[in-house]
């Protein structure tokens, strides 16, 4: 009897056992369920689920009325239409489409306040990676600041500033120890709403997004690329990794690199990384689709294109490249006027001057480094062109000129895959344009077009250009005169560009700062074509031989060194602030006065009295 009760006593205790340990174990696969159900992987496979059997599902289903019908038919049309475009800069449409997705999160997925720190450990930051942390500070900032709040961020701390990298060099670059200090010291406090909307970016950027860069690129900032630093795929393959890791030196990758031009400086976001090779050739593959541009592929090796907001962007892959990359380059659609833009002490003295060469109708070149300042400068100009057909012919539009100034007559030309900058300059003449805009000269027909349209299209132009002296603009311009096929002799160009071109000013960027370092008068000499004939005044041989060696000599001596031209810098920037430095001649004083009305004229010459004692 007491072996009975014994067994029974064993029987029961191992089927409490049993029922614990089934239980227990229920509970932990459930808990592992439930932790891998909130990873970020497992929300975007569900997204890319739910998109997909939205767009597969029948119209038809329930049999809808006719108005319903028309209604799911307008929506689905709708989100197609944004999950095609909300990669290529179309700041609408990703808000729809993220709009979608926070529907299908809190709705279907079941996200909620209880479960919502499974996916990002908001309550831990110690436990948050740096991009987390850089996400939730940019996301607060925005809530603010809008499209300012990277630029906000770096303001306040200092992120801009020149620093010493760990391989010795100096340069520019925001880490992961910057970051960190920086959300230590923010301490952001988020509610459920913030919570889900950053979850819902990062899905987003992941499945439909350009990854870690698609909310730095929709902030104003001056551009952003990626791939441009680090060691591409096939050199990694063939490096001794084991050497590097024994010298505890990390291996930078290509798909780690994200920089941002910021104020004309390039800044590594070294915090920042696209994780692999394949999400970098991802976003590239997806960033140049705007208006369908056509197919990247290893023989055509780069695309240049816009994108739906306006900025231009170009990719790369190989084997042009070494490895994937992409560069976005911004433009700001906005008015920065010149009192904006030409600051510190004499300011008013470079603005009233550049006022000055509009009104007096002045072939102006723009010339500066990238990133100086040349397209905002000029777009300021436009605004003192006054009663004349504008004309403008670019790359890609970048001055935007009609959204600023909506009641002047305007058009603007660009190249395409098919039309030329020179077909566009050639469609220009047919256009009745007054003044003609170029916004870089950069290839030999275009040039040579700037320079006839200055001399006899228009009344006058004004033009960008890289040139870092006036000596390498007036080369440079001359050069392509000659690439060109307009000109074959080098000093008959070159005075040709000298007698075209009015002034230069040259804008700089030096330690984050714009300012114009000189305006220069551009002033063509005489060339006297004659050269002596004294030999034929000698009747002994050897008498004619040297006169005419002296000829000769006069010839080439001009053929070679002789300048065709000299130059006046009118106002620099020197000490830290604009001054006057030589007069305007008198011959550019009358020819700007005659091209003023009255008004503009007296305040020409009472300019040119109160600055330089002088006048016409």
């Amino acid at each position: 009897m007491i072996n009975l009760i014994l067994t029974i006593v064993i029987l029961i205790a191992i089927m409490i056992f049993l029922y614990v340990w089934v239980v227990l174990k229920k509970k932990e696969v459930s808990s592992n369920n439930n932790q891998i159900k909130f990873e970020i992987k497992e929300i975007v496979a569900f997204m890319r689920r739910a998109f997909e059997e939205i767009i597969a599902s029948s119209l038809y289903e329930g049999s809808p009325s006719v108005e319903e019908f028309n209604r799911r038919k307008a929506r689905r049309r709708e989100l197609q239409k944004a999950l095609r475009s909300c990669m290529h800069g179309d700041i609408f449409a990703k808000k729809f489409v993220k709009l979608f997705m926070k529907d299908l999160l809190l709705g279907t997925y079941g996200l909620n306040e209880t479960n919502v720190n499974a996916v990002i450990m908001f309550d831990h930051p110690e436990r948050m990676s740096s991009q987390d942390q850089f996400e939730i500070l940019l996301h607060v900032f925005q809530k603010e600041h809008n499209q300012e709040a990277f630029n906000k961020i770096i303001d306040k701390y200092n992120l801009d500033e020149l620093s010493r990298l760990s391989d010795g060099t100096k340069g520019y670059q925001i880490t992961e120890e910057q970051i960190r200090e920086i959300y230590r010291e923010e301490r952001p406090r988020l509610t459920f709403q913030d919570k889900i909307d950053i979850i819902i970016q990062r899905v987003y950027q992941i499945y439909k997004g350009l990854g870690v860069i698609d909310e730095l690129r929709d902030q104003n900032i001056d551009g952003v690329n990626g791939g441009t630093s680090g060691m591409p795929p096939d050199v990694v393959q063939n490096i001794d990794v084991a050497d590097y890791l024994s010298q505890k030196r990390f291996i930078p990758r290509s798909y780690d690199a994200v920089w941002i031009f910021y104020r004309g400086k390039s800044i590594q976001l070294a915090f920042l990384g696209f994780g692999s090779e394949q999400e970098l050739k991802r976003v590239c593959q997806n960033i140049y689709g705007f208006g369908n541009p056509g197919q990247l592929n290893e023989s055509r090796g780069y695309i240049i294109n816009d994108m739906a907001d306006g900025s231009r962007v170009v990719v790369v892959r190989p084997k042009m490249a070494e490895s994937w990359a992409f560069f976005v380059r911004k433009f700001n659609d906005s008015l920065v006027e010149l009192d904006e833009q030409v600051k510190g002490d004499g300011a008013d003295l470079a603005i009233r001057m550049l006022v000055y060469l509009v009104l007096g109708h002045q072939v102006t070149a723009i010339t500066g480094r990238q990133g100086s300042g040349k397209t905002t400068l000029l777009k300021a100009l436009i605004k003192y062109i006054d009663a004349k057909n504008i004309r403008i012919q670019e790359t890609s539009f970048e001055i935007w000129a009609r959204k600023m100034y909506p009641g002047k007559n305007i058009l603007s030309f660009r190249e395409t895959p098919t039309v030329s900058g020179q077909d566009g300059l050639d469609v220009q003449k047919k256009t009745d344009g007054s003044v003609n805009i170029v916004g870089e000269a950069a290839t030999h027909s275009v040039v040579s077009y700037v320079i006839q349209a200055a001399q006899v299209a228009s009344e006058y132009t004004l033009f960008t250009h890289h040139g870092k002296t006036l000596d390498k603009l007036i080369n440079a311009l001359r050069n392509s005169l000659i690439a060109s096929g307009a000109f074959t002799n080098e000093k008959i160009a070159e005075s040709q560009v000298v007698e075209a071109l009015g002034f230069n000013v040259h804008l700089v960027l030096r330690s984050g700062k714009r300012y114009i370092e000189r305006i220069t008068e551009v002033i063509p000499l005489e060339l006297n074509y004659e050269y002596p004939t004294h030999y034929k005044d000698y009747s002994r041989m050897t008498e004619k031989l040297d006169a005419f060696m002296d000829t000769m000599t006069e010839y080439f001596g001009r053929v070679t060194d002789r300048q065709s031209y000299a130059y006046r810098d009118v106002i620099v920037w020197e000490d830290g602030r604009y001054v006057v430095k030589d007069t305007i001649t008198s011959q550019k004083v009358i020819e700007m006065t005659k091209n003023m009305d009255d008004d503009a004229a007296d305040q020409f010459k009472a300019f040119l009295l109160q600055y330089w004692g002088e006048s016409a």
